[in-house]
Order: C-alpha cells, then structure tokens, then sequence
C-alpha cells in the first residue's frame, strides 16, 4: 500500500496525502511489484534497481544510481516464523522530488515515527533517512541490552540445566548473530554516506551522521560482548552436562553391581547341587542376611566413593 505524507515548517506532524507532490514522503508498506513499478514511475527508476528491496535476506548496502541515492537497511523485528529472520529489510531511495521507504512487510518504526509530531521536514530528505538509521540503531541497542539482560539473568540463576535453557540460550544467540550481521555492513553504508559522494550534506548533517556511526559502532560492540557472554555460559552448560552424565553414569553402575549381588547369589543357591547350608533348616533366612550384609557393604563403598 502506497501512502503519501508531507511535513512543512507550519505543521506539527506529517499530514497525509492523496497524491503525490514535490518534497512528500512516500512509504510502501507491505510492498508488492505493483507498488515498485507505481515507484519507479516516480522516481524515474527501472525495476531491478529497486527489486532488491523487495528481498527480506537484503544486506545493508548503499548505490548512486545517476543522482539518486538507495539505501538498502536492516532493523530488527520479532521473530519472523516465515523465513526465521529477526531483522527485516528497509529501503530508503532519496530522489530530487521524493523521499520513498520501501518495506516488504509492516514497518511499526516508521508507523511510530509518522504519528509522532517532530521537527523533521519531508523536503529535508538527507535528514530524513539519518534520523530513521538513527532510530534504527537504537532500536538495535534496545533490542541486544534486552537479550543482553536475559542471559545474565540466565546465568545467575544456572543452577539446574534443563532443555528449555538450551532452547532460550540458542534463540539469543541466533539473535545476536543476525544483528552483527546487520550492524557490520551497515557500518560501512554510514562511512560511505559521511563521504558525501552519494548525497549532499549539510554540516548538521555530518554531525548526526558521526553521531550515529558511534551509535552502531557501540551497538556492534555491545553485540559481540554479549556473543561472547553466550558462548562462555554455552560452555560452562557443556560442563554440567557432562558432570551430570558421569554422575547418572556412576549412580546406575554403583545400583546394577548392588542388584547383582542377591541376583548372583540367589542364582548359586537356585542349582541342583550340594552347597553350603543346604541341610539347614535356617538355610533361607541365612542366606538372605547373607545378600543383607553384602549389599550393604557394597552400599557403604559406593557411598564412601560418593558414587551414590
């Protein structure tokens, strides 16, 4: 769905529109091959300049195409159980006319950030894209001191490892994967924007932009930080399970040796042979003090071995 909204100095919030003017700002959500030929239309594009944006595996990246600037971004989401991403793609194109955002699915930021009011202006397109990659990276932030937050909390309360532990520690490492997946190229597309050589800027421009290359510089390192945290609690997991192994190991041998014991015993005095008591008329209860007192000599070794 293709919507048009425009911001002058007199207007508080984003007024929609009907149709599309010079300085709006057009957002596509849900995006089809409809709305991009509708857009390439307007922005004097062809449609594999712009198909890309339709791609939810699109890596962070910037191109020039004559003097027009497409910005190809990534910010997480919550799980998408359809293709396994938590982060989805976000295309920004800066034209002379328009500022356009493209996202194949529902884009909740961009929804937060058009019911705001702000002093952002449509015809100020530079800016524009800054302050959603700005957003975009603290919601990166948000999101990895979240599940930075969680495998703490994991971590201090370690006293048991149950299998929902590995699933949950699994999820968060996937997570933070996919967002320094995210955060390194996109890195790389602010450093090739503070060049200048893809769109004009202004000197509060390059202050923003700086501002927010050490945003996702501090976001990436926050991220790998918390990687690291995941794969030492991945480790020490590893080692409870294999205390617990030998454990459960040692607890089975130690109780099938005790169990042999009147097992073996029972069996010599079950053969059709003369043996030791035999004539007795106690025979029965001897033997079974007999089993008494092995299997508890047996007992104390193990316990003593701390096997049981």
């Amino acid at each position: 769905m293709i919507e048009f909204y425009f911001k002058g100095e007199r207007d508080e919030r984003f007024v929609p529109l009907s149709e599309p003017q010079d300085g709006c700002w057009i957002h596509i959500d849900e995006a089809s091959v409809g709305d991009l030929d509708q857009i390439c239309h307007l922005a004097d594009l062809e449609y594999p300049d712009l198909q890309d944006s339709l791609d939810r595996y699109e890596i962070p990246r910037i191109e020039k195409i004559r003097n027009r600037a497409l910005i190809f971004a990534r910010q997480p989401i919550e799980l998408d159980s359809a293709v396994g991403l938590y982060t989805a793609t976000l295309t920004m194109v800066i034209t002379p006319q328009y500022f356009i955002t493209i996202s194949p699915q529902k884009d909740q930021l961009i929804r937060n950030l058009l019911a705001k009011k702000t002093d952002l202006l449509t015809q100020q397109r530079t800016k524009l894209a800054i302050h959603i990659m700005m957003r975009i990276a603290q919601e990166f932030t948000s999101q990895i001191r979240r599940v930075r937050h969680n495998v703490l909390t994991q971590e201090k309360e370690m006293i048991s490892v149950e299998s929902d532990d590995i699933t949950s520690l699994t999820r968060h490492e996937e997570i933070l994967n996919q967002y320094l997946s995210t955060l390194e190229p996109t890195k790389g597309v602010l450093e090739e924007i503070t060049s200048g050589k893809y769109t004009s800027l202004y000197e509060k421009d390059q202050e923003l932009l700086v501002d927010l290359l050490n945003a996702v510089r501090q976001s990436e390192t926050l991220c790998s930080i918390s990687v690291k945290s995941i794969r030492s609690l991945r480790d020490s997991y590893n080692i409870i399970f294999t205390n617990n192994l030998h454990k459960t190991i040692k607890l089975l041998t130690s109780l099938t040796i005790i169990c042999n014991i009147p097992t073996m015993i029972a069996s010599i005095y079950g053969m059709n042979i003369n043996l030791p008591f035999s004539e007795q008329s106690h025979a029965f209860a001897l033997i079974l003090s007999l089993i008494f007192i092995f299997s508890v000599i047996a007992l104390l070794f193990f316990r003593r071995k701390k096997w049981l």
